[in-house]
């Protein structure tokens, strides 16, 4: 029986979200593609786990576009999507302060790259038995979250805040629109991961700890649940 594949966007840092998730699928015999904008960098990672590692723009359609052609030619099907890239953590920003060719740019990335990467993959993620999306996500993106929430964030973070409150709905329209498929697809918060030095202090879980949630919802069953908002396998509040 083939492995199932999964392509994971955003792997650069082995500190990071995207290369521990890459890590425990492969741990669960996963088929893993791990991908950035510095190829070299990923390759480093990919060696380490025993993945590939492929270039990806996610900004940049003819980037995505390649991407895809590549994976129908060597592989036929994808059975997994993770939207991991993801950036502009703009702690402290107040929202009239903030610069609107940074929130272009980060609705860019965190939104509009995940919407290219479904509307690209959806065709080969229909060939898979066991489709499934995963867009990474955040607590700073929901209305109730009693920590990070929108009116709750104590480091204010208003245009990520607002790229992943999109990303989030992006998620609810897509499920609706796929319902009559076999593809789920979910968001998922990893909650503050300690992927940068010094956040330890600051109360940051494990990156393995966050991964976690990400790798359940790539392998949630075929009645799992799909269009919806979870953390740790838990769905939270929007």
């Amino acid at each position: 029986m083939s492995k199932s594949i999964v392509l994971i966007t955003g792997v650069s840092r082995r500190e990071g979200l995207g290369y521990e998730t890459a890590r425990q699928l492969i741990s669960n015999n996963y088929d893993v593609i791990i991908s950035a904008r510095q190829l070299e960098k990923a390759k480093v990672l990919a060696d380490e786990i025993s993945a590939r590692a492929v270039s990806l723009d996610v900004t940049d359609e003819a980037s995505i576009l390649q991407l895809e052609q590549f994976i129908r030619k060597e592989y036929g099907q994808l059975d997994v999507l993770i939207n991991n890239a993801g950036a502009f953590f703009d702690m402290g920003q107040q929202p009239l302060d903030a610069e609107m060719s940074m929130v272009q740019a980060a609705m860019d990335l965190n939104l509009m790259g995940a919407w290219r990467m479904i509307k690209a993959f959806v065709p080969l993620l229909k060939e898979s038995n066991h489709p499934r999306i995963v867009n990474v996500s955040s607590g700073a993106g929901s209305f109730q979250d009693p920590i990070f929430g929108l009116s709750n964030h104590m480091g204010i973070v208003p245009v990520y805040g607002i790229s992943k409150l999109a990303l989030n709905g992006l998620t609810v329209k897509i499920a609706r629109q796929l319902a009559e498929t076999s593809i789920k697809i979910n968001s998922v918060c990893p909650g503050f991961v300690a992927t940068y030095p010094g956040t330890v202090e600051y109360g940051a879980r494990p990156v393995t700890e966050g991964a976690k949630g990400i790798v359940w919802a790539a392998m949630i069953p075929d009645d799992g649940p799909s269009g919806g908002f979870f953390r740790d396998g838990e769905a939270i509040a929007w």
